[in-house]
C-alpha cells in the first residue's frame, strides 16, 4: 500500500490534498499534529470524507511531529477524535505507557482503557519506533516485543551507511513471521528502502507532497515512475549507485522502458558510502544490475569477473549486470558520449579537443576521443592529475589557467566536472575563455539543461550539446546490458 501522510494545517486542505492524490494511493494518515488546533475538534469526519482507510497519527517532537503536549493529554485528545470517526489505525509511541492509556473520567467511573475501546471497536494498533539520528541494535527484538502484544510495529529509523542500509533489509526475512509491520529507512541512505519497502517486508509506505519526513518522496513518484506498489517476489531488481545519488535522472529512463516492454523490473537509487556493502546487499536483495556514477567508478573493479575491452583501457566502468554467477563490468558513457559527434568526427570537422577535468567520465571521453583520432589536451584544477590522465591516454596537458591560449584553435571543448550542475547554475568553470571561432561544446551536466557554459557557447556561434544527451545515450545501451532488448523507440524520456 502507498499511504499519504497529509501536511495541511485545516481538514479542508488535507482533503483537496488526498483528492490531488487519489489515483495514486492506497490510504491516508492523517496528522493530527499539524492540525490548526481548532481543527481537531472536526478531525472525526476525515476518514469518511476521504473515503480511504486512514491513519490516526498525533506525532509528538521528539519523533519528528509538532505535539508538544504530554502523552497523557495528547492520548485523551486522540481518543476523543478516534473514537468518534471510522478511523482503521491509530498510531501510538511503543514507549507510551500503559498508565497513559488509561485516561481519567470525570466522573468516579473506572478509567477508559483507550488499547481495549481500540480493539473493541476493529482499530488496528500500530506501535511506532522513531530514531531520527541513528540506527539501534536492538531492532529485531524490538519490533518481535510489539507483534507479540498484537500490535502493528513500526520501525522508523536513521541509516547512516549502506551497512545499515543491508540491516534493514535482513528484517524481512529475520521478521518473516510478523504478517503486518512497517520498515522505515528514513534519510538519504533510506530513500531505497521505501521504493523498495515490499523487500524490506513492509505492509506499506508513506509518501508526502512536502517530505514531512527526511526521504519521503511524492505518491505520484511511487506509482507512476516506480510502481512500487507492483513490485512482488519476481521483480527484478536494477539500480544506481553513487554518492551523492539522489539527483539522478536515471530511473526516468529504466522504470518506462521495462513498463513499456513489460518487463518486471523496478531501477532504483542506492546511496553508497562503500562498495564492497553494496556487493552485498545486491546478493541479500538479488540485485540484476546496476548502473554506477562518481565516485565509485574505478572502486568496483575488483569485484568483477569480467569487463570489457572499454573498462580495461579506460580504467572505469559505469554499468555492472549479473552473468552466469558473476559479475561483468562495461562503460556505456565511452559510447553514449561519441553518439552526438561521431558524424562530425568522421567529416573531419572535430579534429582537435580540449577536455576540462580529469575525473572517471574524462577518462572515458579522452579515450573515445583518442581511439578516434582526435588530438586531446587535458585541463584540471590539479595539474598532477591531469599529467596523469594525458600520460595513460597519449593526450596533452595544460594548467587550467592557461587554457585561453587554445580559444582560437580547438573544435570541441568537452566540460567533464560538476561545475554548473544544480543548485550552483551561474558557475562557470571556463568564464575567461572566450569562442573566438565557432566550436563545438560539450558539457556534461545534465541538471540544469542548459548551463551557463553552454548559453554562453550558444550566444558566441557555436554547437551547443548538452549532458542529457549522453545521459540518454548511455542510459539506453545500459538498458540493453540490462534487459536483452533495444530500448522502445516509442518512449518519450523527459530528462
Amino acid at each position: 500500500m502507498i499511504c499519504l501522510t497529509t501536511t495541511e494545517r485545516t481538514l479542508t486542505s488535507a482533503l483537496k490534498q488526498v483528492e490531488r492524490n487519489k489515483a495514486y494511493i492506497d490510504m491516508v494518515e492523517l496528522r493530527l499534529d499539524l492540525l490548526d488546533e481548532d481543527e481537531l475538534a472536526s478531525a472525526q469526519i476525515f476518514p469518511r470524507l476521504c473515503a480511504l482507510p486512514t491513519i490516526a497519527t498525533f506525532r509528538r517532537v521528539s519523533d519528528g511531529g509538532k505535539s508538544q503536549l504530554s502523552d497523557k493529554i495528547r492520548m485523551t485528545k486522540l481518543r476523543e477524535i478516534v473514537l468518534q470517526g471510522d478511523f482503521s489505525y491509530v498510531d501510538i509511541e511503543e514507549d507510551v505507557k500503559k498508565s497513559d492509556l488509561k485516561i481519567k473520567r470525570e466522573d468516579d467511573l473506572p478509567r477508559y482503557d483507550f488499547e481495549n475501546e481500540l480493539k473493541l471497536k476493529g482499530i488496528k494498533i500500530i506501535r511506532s519506533f522513531h530514531d531520527m539520528e541513528k540506527l539501534p541494535s536492538n531492532l529485531f527484538s524490538l519490533a518481535s516485543k510489539i507483534a507479540k502484544k498484537g500490535d502493528i510495529p513500526k520501525i522508523a529509523v536513521t541509516p547512516n551507511t549502506i551497512v545499515d542500509v543491508v540491516t534493514l533489509f535482513r528484517m524481512n526475512e529475520e521478521l518473516k513471521d510478523i504478517k503486518e509491520k512497517i520498515i522505515i529507512g528514513m534519510g538519504d541512505y533510506g530513500v531505497c528502502t521505501r521504493i523498495l519497502y515490499k523487500k524490506v517486508g513492509s505492509m506499506l509506505t508513506f509518501a508526502s507532497e512536502d517530505e514531512i519526513a527526511p526521504g519521503q518522496l511524492s505518491a505520484k513518484t511511487l506509482k507512476l515512475l516506480y510502481r512500487a506498489d507492483q513490485v512482488n517476489a519476481r521483480t527484478n531488481v536494477y539500480g544506481i549507485i553513487g554518492n551523492p545519488v539522489l539527483h539522478t535522472s536515471s530511473p526516468l529512463i529504466h522504470n518506462p522502458g521495462f513498463d513499456a516492454i513489460h518487463y518486471n523490473a523496478i531501477y532504483v537509487p542506492f546511496l553508497v558510502d562503500k562498495v564492497r556493502a553494496f556487493f552485498k546487499l545486491a546478493e541479500l536483495i538479488r540485485i540484476h544490475g546496476f548502473s554506477v556514477t562518481v565516485p565509485h567508478k574505478r572502486d568496483v573493479l575488483p569485484y568483477l569477473g569480467k569487463i570489457t575491452r572499454e573498462v580495461k583501457q579506460i580504467g572505469a566502468c559505469n554499468t555492472v549486470t549479473r552473468i552466469q554467477g558473476m559479475w561483468k563490468g562495461t562503460n556505456t558513457d565511452y559510447y553514449g558520449f561519441l553518439s552526438p559527434i561521431e558524424t562530425a568526427i568522421s567529416k573531419g570537422e572535430i579534429k582537435s579537443a580540449l577536455i576540462i577535468g580529469a575525473g572517471g567520465a574524462a577518462r572515458a571521453v579522452a579515450w573515445a576521443l583518442r581511439n578516434h583520432h582526435v588530438k586531446v589536451t587535458i585541463a584540471n584544477r590539479t595539474l598532477s592529475k591531469a599529467k596523469l590522465l594525458a600520460s595513460e591516454t597519449m593526450s596533452n596537458y595544460i594548467e587550467l589557467e592557461k587554457i585561453k591560449t587554445l580559444q582560437d584553435s580547438v573544435d570541441l571543448v568537452v566540460q567533464t566536472t560538476v561545475v554548473g550542475m544544480s543548485p550552483n547554475d551561474n558557475e562557470d568553470i571556463l568564464e575567461d575563455f572566450e569562442f573566438v571561432k565557432p566550436c563545438f561544446v560539450y558539457d556534461l551536466v545534465y541538471k540544469p539543461k542548459y548551463t551557463k557554459l553552454l548559453k554562453r557557447a550558444q550566444e558566441s556561434g557555436c554547437t551547443v550539446i548538452n549532458g542529457s544527451t549522453m545521459l540518454l545515450e548511455q542510459g539506453k545501451l545500459q538498458f540493453e546490458s540490462f534487459t536483452g532488448y533495444h530500448f522502445p523507440h516509442w518512449v518519450e524520456v523527459e530528462l
